[in-house]
């Protein structure tokens, strides 16, 4: 009894002094990309990652910058010049100009709340969500210093790969199924500062991998690298991946095409999500004549109400 006694009472001495418990801690557990936490660089209390922003929220998990850039592959892209605005075209100028106009809006909104993430959604296929995501994440990118992660959460029918020229796997599927790690599906540009996540590679029920956390952690272990995140989701109409994707994200933009998207489709995709940090709509296709005053109705513009009134 007198050796369990001086046993119990050392443990409480070695507990009062801050010392682990006699046989080790809590064992390393794999994390969700199916590597062993350890084995990942993070930034520290301290924020010596490179990728940390000041402001940032920091702590195990973070990855840094540099292990980044050094481990996610450089393919070669090969971008479709009639669905990518910014080739220098004299015939893209316009379009290009709009985007610009919408990416200061969006600057306009982050003053007044917190906006990195975005999700890029449409109510039914053939929209423009993935020619609006592309090009929106490739003038945001084209400002110096600022590093934008354009994700294809369009698990069903990825297209952004196509538009960038880019390869399709490995991709998001890969990694929610934990077949692939964050640095193995990150494809960085050849301009530098555009990084891709493609879709991967066919899965048979998307919804179910959406849900699983795994993308969740994702963002958050890649999110204070990254100036702006733009994912492409899949229709809103059809099926629910929107909804999850919709979860994560701090702010929505529907994409309308115009002349085709039918009234009381838009006007539903806008009740449904007016509650989850919808900020405007893009009108996509329109033209001089289409009776259409703007490209683009953000959150706080005088004609925001007035959309959002039609649409609800």
């Amino acid at each position: 009894m007198s050796r369990i006694r001086d046993a119990l009472k050392k443990a409480e001495e070695e507990k009062a002094a801050g010392l682990p418990p006699l046989g080790g801690g809590v064992s390393q557990e794999p994390g969700e990309s199916g590597l062993a936490q350890s084995s990942l660089p993070e930034a520290g209390a301290a924020g010596t990652a490179l990728g940390t922003r000041s402001g940032a929220r920091e702590g195990p998990g973070l990855i840094a910058l540099e292990v980044l850039e050094a481990r996610c592959s450089r393919p070669h892209w090969k971008p479709d010049p009639r669905k990518t605005l910014f080739s220098d075209s004299p015939n893209h100028a316009l379009a290009s100009e709009q985007f610009r106009t919408l990416r200061s809006r969006l600057y306009l909104i982050r003053e007044k709340r917190p906006l990195r993430t975005l999700l890029i959604m449409s109510a039914l296929p053939l929209e423009g969500k993935t020619f609006v995501a592309t090009n929106l994440a490739c003038i945001l990118a084209r400002q110096r210093e600022r590093r934008v992660l354009l994700v294809d959460a369009d698990l069903r029918r990825s297209h952004a790969h196509v538009v960038l020229g880019a390869p399709a796997t490995p991709g998001l599927s890969d990694y929610l199924q934990g077949v692939a790690d964050e640095f193995s599906i990150l494809q960085r540009g050849p301009q530098g500062n555009l990084f891709l996540i493609p879709a991967g590679k066919s899965v048979a029920h998307p919804a179910e991998l959406i849900a699983n956390g795994r993308l969740g952690n994702l963002i958050q272990r890649l999110g204070p690298i990254f100036d702006w995140i733009v994912i492409d989701s899949p229709p809103v109409i059809p099926v629910s991946d929107a909804s999850l994707l919709a979860e994560l994200c701090d702010g929505l933009l529907l994409v309308i095409r115009a002349d085709a998207t039918p009234y009381d489709l838009a006007r539903k995709v806008g009740e449904e999500f007016r509650a989850k940090r919808l900020l405007g709509v893009v009108l996509n296709r329109a033209t001089p004549g289409s009776g259409y005053s703007s490209y683009y109705y953000g959150a706080g513009h005088p004609e925001a109400a007035r959309k959002n009134r039609k649409l609800g």
